[in-house]
């Protein structure tokens, strides 16, 4: 049996990609609304955004396991995490305070409510936050979510995961959608997983390596001979986003998208749909 064709990575949109990590976290408190609002007026086309599920079975938009580090030490979920946690009751708890008082009274917003009011107007990269290796239900949610938006995520959203037992859950359900393994060397990743192997161990679309693990001998064997593009994380640094592109990624993801204007104005675009 021949293997599944490669989804190509938002074909319809300009390169190079921008995504803007957690929304525009340097200016407003992660992954809320009012982040990717920033994200949006500072002219960013894209998102990137992490979902976990909570214990009544919605997909939650937060980073971490649980709200003990962009939430009040007494009013956090009394450190249990997101998956013990009903939605009613992360609904109830500030993730803005710690960024700032002007964004108290910001909560972790739904998956389906950050598609539906940002999607197709920008294009959204969406983290599956899991640590399963089996009956993982994060994948079935999150294929469902995007069957039940329909249109408004075709050739909008992409999919990424650290785990790839969970983003080829995900693919074998609803494989229309573009996929990549994530990586870095961080002691919290899996020995095995720190250096790309995970892309051997789901069909990736493409790949997310941290930028500072991308060398061009790197970058050559995985856009040139695998045919993978390659989209770096998490990059703060304008002249490191350039050298990243004029490697040849098709794009970024960066908590600052507001001084990223210069590489959106088309002197390093790539070609619409190359890997290098």
């Amino acid at each position: 049996m021949n293997p599944r064709p490669r989804i190509p990575l938002l074909p319809g949109r300009p390169r190079p990609l921008l995504f803007a990590h957690r929304g525009c976290s340097s200016l407003a408190p992660e992954n809320t609304m009012a982040s990717f609002r920033k994200a949006r007026e500072a002219g960013a086309p894209g998102l990137e955004l992490d979902v976990h599920v909570c214990a009544s079975g919605e997909l939650v938009v937060a980073h971490d396991d649980t709200f003990k580090r962009t939430a009040p030490p007494d009013d956090n979920g009394g450190g249990r995490t997101i998956e013990e946690l009903t939605l009613a009751e992360i609904r109830r708890i500030d993730v803005g305070s710690f960024f700032g008082s002007a964004f108290s009274g910001e909560h972790p917003p739904l998956l389906e409510e950050a598609l539906e009011e940002f999607c197709p107007g920008m294009y959204v990269d969406i983290e599956l936050k899991s640590r399963k290796t089996r009956n993982d239900i994060l994948p079935g949610l999150a294929a469902e979510t995007l069957r039940r938006l329909g249109d408004r995520t075709r050739g909008t959203v992409t999919l990424s995961s650290f785990n790839p037992f969970c983003l080829g859950t995900f693919k074998r359900l609803c494989f229309q959608f573009p996929a990549a393994v994530i990586w870095s060397a961080d002691s919290e990743v899996p020995l095995m997983l720190r250096y790309g192997l995970g892309r051997f161990l789901m069909p990736c679309d493409y790949v997310k390596p941290v930028y500072t693990q991308l060398s061009p001998r790197r970058y050559s064997r995985m856009a040139e001979r695998e045919r993978l593009p390659v989209i770096p994380w998490t990059i703060d640094d304008p002249a490191a986003a350039r050298r990243m592109l004029t490697l040849g990624c098709q794009g970024i993801i960066t908590n600052r998208p507001q001084d990223m204007g210069d590489l959106l104005s088309g002197t390093l675009i790539a070609k619409d749909g190359a890997t290098g």
